[in-house]
């Protein structure tokens, strides 16, 4: 009957970075941690000051109702010069540059 001798290996010298201070924290992540909450602070601070200032609604008044058309039927005509002067630079179907009469 064959006898079989087993030896305990020996612990291993690095433990895979688990060493004495494993797990523990230091003042600069205590440090770094509050900078990170008083900068969300201010953040917050920012963002609902500027939320104040948005309006309810972005419909015109009603008062202002004409010069809202007047306004809209400027940039649609505005918009209608630029489509022909972008149309009249074009050339001929033939493929030649465009004669100017």
């Amino acid at each position: 009957m064959p006898v079989v001798l087993a030896v305990k290996d020996p612990e291993p010298k690095d433990k895979g970075g688990q060493g004495e201070d494993f797990g523990k924290s230091s003042p600069v992540g205590l440090l770094l941690l509050i900078v990170f909450f008083v900068a969300v602070i201010f953040l917050i601070r920012s963002m609902t000051k500027h939320l104040k200032r948005v309006p309810a609604s972005f419909d015109p008044p009603e008062d202002d109702a004409p010069a809202a058309e007047a306004s809209a039927e400027a940039t649609a005509e505005a918009s209608a010069v630029a489509a022909s002067s972008a149309t009249s630079d074009a050339p001929e179907p033939d493929g030649g540059p465009k004669k100017e009469a």
